[in-house]
């Protein structure tokens, strides 16, 4: 493991990412090599197994750290990302003190939680393994993603969970499970969105979300947000290609 996230995270330092979706090592590589602070991988809803997540984490290096989205808050999922090397998980759909802290004791190795060990690229393949474990607990960055009205109204019991390093805000799963599906300007949606933020702020809990626009990145930055996804792969090799077009057959 070769970036330290949860320091990261605790500078309480702007971080700018971009969402990693397709399986191709060489886009993540680019993406790492344009300067962005972070990189979220995502496992849940792109084709992205352990073997696509390993070979961009080898591409990405230590330019910037990688937090994978896992499918799902199960124990292979967390522990698979975990060893591949990733520099911290984001739990999808966190609902509940419970879903988190069930996170937590698969992403922790015992004392504080029942992590199995195994020899993986993580440990060096074993060449490093002892460095590994004595640092893997302090610097594994656990990020829970708040996509629901249901975390949105437990977002204090998720807060105090102890080992949850941030939190991530899904706005259009949110919007979604309030029967208002991308509409994000919608006063319902932002009231639940302001109110995970500002329960995050009050206790000085890293908080993060999603945005497909740029030049809105300064004002999340002024309320607050640290961690800042920025658009994804796809979208912006679609939008640079048809630019470029446009131009020409202009």
């Amino acid at each position: 493991m070769g970036f330290d996230m949860r320091s990261a995270l605790k500078s309480k330092q702007p971080l700018i990412g971009t969402i990693v979706s397709l399986p191709c090592p060489q886009i993540a590589e680019i993406l790492s090599c344009s300067g962005f602070d972070w990189l979220f991988i995502d496992g849940e809803h792109a084709p992205l197994g352990p073997l696509e997540i390993q070979s961009i984490l080898q591409a990405v290096h230590e330019r910037c750290p990688c937090v994978v989205r896992i499918p799902s808050n199960e124990e292979v999922y967390i522990k698979q990302v975990l060893d591949c090397g990733t520099s911290g998980v984001i739990a999808p759909r966190v609902n509940s003190a419970e879903t988190a802290e069930q996170v937590v004791r698969f992403a922790k190795y015992p004392p504080q939680g029942e992590r199995s060990v195994g020899i993986s690229r993580a440990h060096g393949y074993g060449m490093h393994f002892e460095d590994y474990m004595e640092r893997a607990n302090d610097e594994t960055a656990i990020i829970v993603q708040i996509e629901h009205i249901e975390g949105v109204d437990s977002i204090d019991s998720i807060l105090d969970t102890e080992g949850v390093d941030g939190v991530f805000i899904g706005p259009y799963d949110l919007s979604a499970s309030l029967g208002k599906t991308g509409n994000l300007s919608d006063p319902e949606v932002l009231r639940c969105i302001h109110h995970v933020r500002d329960r995050c702020l009050d206790r000085q809990k890293p908080v993060g979300i999603f945005t497909m626009d740029a030049g809105a990145v300064s004002s999340l930055v002024d309320e607050g947000y640290t961690l800042i996804a920025m658009g994804m792969d796809t979208m912006m090799l679609g939008a640079s290609a048809k630019r470029m077009l446009d131009k020409a057959r202009s």
